[in-house]
């Protein structure tokens, strides 16, 4: 059947247990049960909780064929905690693993071998690239992918829609007991906000880290009351690779371009006044947009009032300058975002739930007035694709694109009108990973193009005199640019699961043919 918007969902999904999508706000008010983990209490006092190697934690943990085992990607590209893990459970003979992670990345190409291999036969994660991503497209996971935003892993979690068995989780910093900090040590990460559901919620935890130090390691990301066992390695994590020196910051006279325009889209609605929010990507022109907004709110005596999500330089540079009053960080993606989050008394570590979860009673995501976010595709409905390649491969991950969608007042959509050969701006995309009914305007480098939804906008605008166009206007251009793109030679099998982040399915990946 189709759901909401007018994606085919097999009924094979359907008979799984799993609910087509039927629009944004449908389970509004709905409530949900939390589920907790098993607890073994500790009535008498001991010294630690230390154990010798990653073996002797998993053999500890009770973990056996079937368990589903998770992850966080706070390091990057520079994780090496996974593959640890998965190295000692493939040694022992453990198999049937799903791996239930926050995100998943290049870093864990050796997963693509375990899934091939059958030992791996389930992913949960928001993200899936590299090696995993072709193996999982190409048809070699047992069971369909399932992609979840962050707040939609959070809500699944605490839910008991996905049991964690045993959570592992690498900090830079812990004690004997457990109290695990983001910050120090040689793997310096910042925060743990997505490792923090897990903690709660897993009913066996391993911290591992690569800096033990005194008790008590306040004040603690992960507490020492939810952790089991503490395995200290030589490393964790490549630290070069977890934070780069400063964010990338484009020169490319394009995508300038379009972040200039943003910023005055953004000024031309009604949201922009003094103390408004604020959330951006951490891409090119996303970036830019800071660089630019700057001046306005100089102007203007404007002051924002808080920034969210992941954090990067220009955002701490805008906090340092005064015209931010704090900061609300769920990760960092560069050094001046760690040493700010570890000194700034405005800048504060708050939980992926706090975040975005669409099942609490009031994520931050809901406050937004405006957030700017970036699009592999977006086609004539305005839905917006961050996980599939122009190739139909797995290659990317919706993170927290589609719940700062759903909570800003005005989500904006910088993307350029084509990349190389390939049309940004589509009839249809690949993979729907947002929905357009939370999109409210696009900006690419040959116009602006505003949802019809959302004709207050257009008005607004407008009447700043900024010319719009239509996005069917804007797809024309893109095909006579690079021509109408054949369709992709998908099987029938599905392979991946895109969940909306209530739950249901969004839409479905299907099988790359050979």
């Amino acid at each position: 059947m189709k759901n909401k918007i007018g994606r085919e969902i097999p009924q094979e999904i359907l008979d799984m247990g799993f609910e087509p999508y039927q629009g944004e706000g449908a389970k509004d008010g709905c409530e949900y049960q939390k589920k907790g983990p098993r607890v073994r209490a500790y009535e008498k006092p001991f010294e630690s909780k230390l154990v010798p190697s990653i073996r002797e934690a998993i053999v500890k943990s009770g973990l056996k064929d079937g368990m589903t085992i998770s992850f966080h990607h706070h390091f990057r590209d520079g994780d090496y905690v996974v593959n640890m893990v998965m190295a000692e459970i493939v040694a022992l003979g453990i198999k049937d693993i799903t791996i239930a992670a926050s995100s998943l990345g290049s870093a864990h190409d050796p997963v693509a071998d375990y899934i091939e291999q059958g030992i791996v036969t389930g992913l949960q994660t928001s993200g899936i690239r590299g090696r995993m991503g072709e193996v999982v497209s190409h048809g070699k996971l047992k069971t369909p992918a399932i992609l979840r935003s962050h707040g939609g892993r959070i809500r699944a979690v605490e839910s008991g829609e996905v049991h964690i068995d045993v959570a592992f989780i690498g900090a830079p910093t812990s004690d004997c007991y457990g109290n695990a900090r983001g910050k120090g040590g040689k793997s310096d990460c910042g925060v743990l906000s997505y490792a923090m559901v897990d903690a709660k919620y897993a009913d066996k935890v391993v911290v591992i880290t690569d800096t033990l130090v005194d008790f008590p390691n306040f004040p603690p990301s992960i507490e020492a009351v939810d952790v089991d066992y503490v395995v200290v390695v030589d490393e964790i994590g490549n630290p070069k690779k977890i934070a780069s020196a400063a964010a990338r910051m484009t020169q490319d006279p394009r995508d300038l371009m379009m972040a200039e325009m943003c910023a005055k889209v953004m000024a031309a609605t009604e949201y922009f006044k003094d103390g408004f929010s604020f959330q951006t990507g951490a891409g090119g022109p996303s970036l830019a947009a800071n660089r630019f907004l700057e001046p306005m709110l100089v102007e203007k005596g404007y002051k924002i009032s808080w920034i969210i999500g992941g954090i990067t330089s220009p955002a701490v540079d805008l906090l340092n300058k005064g015209l931010v009053g704090t900061i609300v960080d769920a990760q960092d993606f560069d050094v001046p975002s760690l040493q700010s989050v570890h000194n700034h008394p405005r800048h504060f570590e708050i939980s992926t739930s706090q975040y975005c979860n669409p099942a609490n009673k009031g994520a931050f995501v809901n406050k937004l007035d405006f957030v700017i976010l970036a699009a592999l595709e977006i086609d004539t409905d305005f839905n917006v694709n961050v996980i599939t390649g122009s190739d139909g491969v797995l290659r990317g991950a919706p993170g927290g694109h589609p719940d700062a969608a759903a909570g800003a007042k005005c989500t904006i959509i910088v993307t350029p009108l084509v990349r190389g050969r390939m049309a940004t701006v589509c009839e249809h995309v690949v993979t729907v990973t947002t929905p357009g009914e939370c999109v409210d305007v696009l900006v690419t480098d040959y116009g602006v193009a505003v949802n019809p939804r959302r004709a207050d906008l257009k008005a607004q605008i407008e009447a700043a005199g900024i010319k719009t166009t239509t996005i069917e206007e804007l797809q024309k251009q893109a095909y006579a640019i690079v021509g109408t793109p054949d369709p992709l030679p998908f099987e029938e099998r599905v392979v991946a699961i895109m969940e909306a982040r209530d739950g249901s399915v969004l839409d479905v990946v299907r099988q790359i043919r050979d």
